[in-house]
């Protein structure tokens, strides 16, 4: 990267037009991003810890939240280190390595949602062919290519991008180096670089959330067929907190991936990146423990027992 360019390093503007404030949001995020580890972190110990848990449903929860943490880790520190620092410089090797961890992590966000999708269908619509379709080998396989499909496509995404010259501004306007902010400062053509990203976008954003429509679709249609209001809706239950942040996550990322990089806004974009680089995995362990009564039990199944051993000791 470093070969092509003149620029030796990226300044990351982020905040830095809002003045004092940013000691403010400096607060508001690291009690936001505590919060992520502490709940996140909660929801996989509850998991490995709780037997009745260990089913597929929760397997591919466990995974996503070990996802979501390692996404934040990615961009939050840097974060909050800029907004109290002066100097909010980058190299170009950093840039990169951020772009590339950052799509990684995103991009598996997306194909587990569309997986733990598959995996409602499977238990609503084929309960007797459960066992079979979501075996614990398929669950592994299912998660590891989601892990892989994410990286490599990352790994095109940021060769893409590192591969343009940068001559010209340094200044990146953003809290972190995203693909439409850096390419934008390129100084030579990168609409086929542009497309390219722009293909794979649709590829990893829109092929799942159809795959998840589909599945809904099946699975409305099965739930429509319960005879009980009972388990009617203990399947909408089920279901819900999936949907919840499967709105959330595909409605924020189309929003900004699925466009030319030519159209970037940066305070529209920054503010619709806040959510769901922040909001989304703060949403997942809230939603998945204050709308699941398993969860909520197994929490106090452990915690119940932690507070036992300590009052023994």
């Amino acid at each position: 990267m470093a070969n092509s360019s003149f620029v030796t390093e990226f300044l990351l503007l982020g905040f830095s037009s809002l003045g004092e404030l940013q000691l403010v949001l400096f607060v508001v995020f690291l009690f936001l991003y505590l919060t992520i580890l502490s709940g996140n972190i909660t929801i996989i110990s509850v998991i490995c810890l709780d037997r009745s848990l260990h089913t597929p449903m929760y397997f591919f929860l466990g995974v996503l939240s070990i996802s979501e943490i390692f996404y934040t880790l990615v961009i939050l520190p840097k974060m909050l280190i800029n907004l109290l620092s002066v100097l909010r410089t980058l190299s170009f090797v950093s840039c990169a390595t951020q772009i590339f961890f950052f799509l990684g992590f995103a991009v598996t966000n997306c194909l587990l949602l569309g997986v733990m999708g598959y995996d409602h269908y499977a238990a609503i619509c084929q309960p007797l062919r459960y066992s079979i379709l979501m075996s614990w080998r398929i669950c592994g396989q299912l998660a590891a290519t989601c892990i892989v499909s994410g990286f490599l496509i990352s790994l095109v995404g940021t060769t893409l991008v590192s591969s343009l010259p940068f001559c010209g501004s340094n200044k990146v306007n953003h809290y972190f180096c995203d693909i439409s902010p850096v390419i934008r400062l390129a100084c030579a053509e990168s609409y086929i670089n542009e497309l390219v990203i722009f293909i794979w976008g649709v590829l990893v954003l829109i092929v799942p959330l159809i795959f998840i429509c589909f599945s809904y679709g099946f699975i409305v249609h099965t739930i429509l067929k319960i005879p009980s209001a009972e388990g009617k809706q203990k399947a909408f239950f089920t279901c819900a907190s999936h949907l919840i942040v499967v709105i959330v996550h595909y409605g924020c990322a189309s929003s900004v991936y699925l466009r030319p990089s030519a159209k970037y806004t940066s305070g529209k974009d920054r503010l619709v990146t806040v959510t769901y680089t922040i909001i989304t995995p703060l949403l997942n362990p809230m939603v998945y423990s204050l709308r699941n009564k398993d969860v909520q039990l197994a929490i106090r199944k452990i915690f119940g027992k932690t507070g036992f051993l300590l009052k023994i000791l």
